[in-house]
């Protein structure tokens, strides 16, 4: 697991991901590509939450909670990360290289 921080957002990578979920540790992930992107191939149980939607669904996410974003490099992630953590979220993480570093299995089409 990285333990970089960028602009105060600590960054996950892939394998440090692959961990949390593996131990099915309570932290929440969220995918904010668009999506089509998402439709694609996303991690399997990962909502999504496009990233222009975020400031209006902020008041739904819970501040207390451990939130990890996605997205296709880790860039738009980051922002939303970033955001959250400048109102108020602070647990916030970034995947850093997005979906491009991921190597495990992915689930297309959108969740139920």
């Amino acid at each position: 697991m990285s333990n970089k921080i960028i602009d105060g957002v600590p960054q996950i990578d892939a394998e440090g991901l692959k961990e949390i979920i593996e131990s099915k540790k309570e932290i929440v992930l969220i995918d904010v590509r668009e999506p089509h992107e998402y439709d694609a191939g996303h991690i399997p149980g990962v909502p999504l939450v496009p990233m222009n939607t975020i400031p209006s669904k902020m008041s739904e996410l819970e501040k207390d909670k451990e939130y990890v974003f996605i997205c296709r490099s880790g860039n738009r992630s980051h922002q939303v990360a970033h955001y959250l953590k400048a109102n108020g979220f602070s647990n916030v993480h970034n995947f850093y290289g997005g979906m491009m570093s991921w190597k495990e299995p992915v689930k297309t089409g959108m969740e139920e």
